[in-house]
């Protein structure tokens, strides 16, 4: 049964990949260069830098491809002019860094785990600020109380693999449906960037990397 399961997680992984979504960015063309490099960054190509595909790195990428649209309707999403607060989730952190191009040691990105939202996004060159948050009541309960016990060391191999389970399908639930599905993404007025610099969070998708592998049965 173990073992079937396993076929099948790894069935619908691939399948979730085959979806990738995609963003379109605009860079500079070399490492002193204008700005007019187009290019395309898939969900496949976030999973990568990241180094695995999981429901955070889903409902980061939807939630910040639709918010980004929304700042820059007038064009192509500049990587040179955004700056971003994220929560400070692994998923979240790298997919605000790989998809905005802002950098904390420039000053265009922090984390914060006092936010009323996932990220912060804010246009540089006219301040124009969106929160994006994931509606309530979409995201499994099972998936956090479950998160709260693999962060504590307290959910043996074949826990993890029952919420690599649950989250697998909840991020085939987020990609079957409009963003404005699943997201509250709200104008922030005067907004005021203020850099909180902390570097103590806990990285939790490296806590059990160490467990061994569940058992088929």
């Amino acid at each position: 049964m173990r073992l079937i399961s396993f076929i099948l997680f790894t069935f619908f992984a691939n399948m979730l990949l085959a979806q990738n979504p995609s963003i379109k960015v605009l860079d500079t063309d070399f490492s002193k260069g204008r700005l007019q490099n187009e290019q395309s960054i898939t969900l496949s190509d976030a999973a990568k830098f990241h180094g695995h595909l999981c429901d955070g790195l889903v409902v980061g990428f939807l939630g910040l491809k639709e918010t980004l649209y929304k700042l820059y309707t007038d064009s192509v999403i500049d990587r040179t002019n955004t700056r971003i607060v994220s929560k400070p989730s692994p998923c979240l952190t790298d997919i605000a860094i790989y998809l905005t191009g802002a950098r904390y040691q420039f000053n265009t990105f922090y984390v914060s785990d006092s936010l009323n939202y996932l990220f912060i996004v804010q246009r540089i060159d006219n301040e124009t600020t969106y929160g994006v948050k994931l509606r309530s009541g979409l995201k499994p309960l099972a998936i956090d109380s479950l998160g709260r016990l693999a962060t504590k060391g307290e959910l043996d191999a074949c826990g993890l693999d029952d919420l690599k389970k649950l989250e697998t399908k909840f991020s085939e639930f987020l990609l079957s449906k409009n963003t404005e599905e699943i997201f509250i993404i709200e104008e922030i007025k005067k907004f005021k960037w203020k850099p909180n610099l902390k570097n103590d969070f806990i990285k939790t998708d490296i806590l059990n990397k160490k467990l061994k592998n569940c058992l088929p049965k």
